[in-house]
């Protein structure tokens, strides 16, 4: 069974850093795409990156315009595992950030789909 698993999170301040991480333990070829989402009581789940991992398009990437030039994703090497380093940390970045895996991927995006797998998510809390 596949598992998804995110590490990483915490509180800081405003303009501080964070680094998160996410690996699947299945197969690397089920996985075509890996992607973060945040979740928030008054937003509901939103995109933040997604990231195609097949060779030939390994690391084309696709940020949500709220975390573009703050947050980099990057891929390890013939891994399914990915991170997340978060850079000039705001207040509203505030959420559970969940990891996602698909084999059916939309813009760098798992795809709704029962190959889908998400993770139970990790919390960061950035104060102002």
């Amino acid at each position: 069974q596949v598992q998804v698993a995110e590490s990483g999170g915490g509180s800081v301040k405003a303009g501080e850093s964070l680094s998160l991480s996410c690996t699947d333990s299945g197969p690397q070829s089920r996985v075509q795409c890996m992607a973060w989402f945040r979740q928030t009581p008054g937003k509901g789940r939103e995109r933040v990156v997604g990231v195609f991992t097949p060779s030939h398009i390994r690391g084309r990437s696709f940020y949500s315009d709220s975390v573009k030039g703050r947050f980099t994703v990057s891929l390890e090497n013939a891994k399914n595992t990915m991170h997340l380093q978060m850079d000039n940390l705001l207040p509203e970045d505030t959420g559970t950030y969940i990891c996602a895996t698909g084999r059916y991927c939309n813009n760098g995006y798992p795809a709704e789909s029962s190959d889908t797998s998400w993770g139970q998510g990790t919390q960061v809390t950035v104060s102002s």
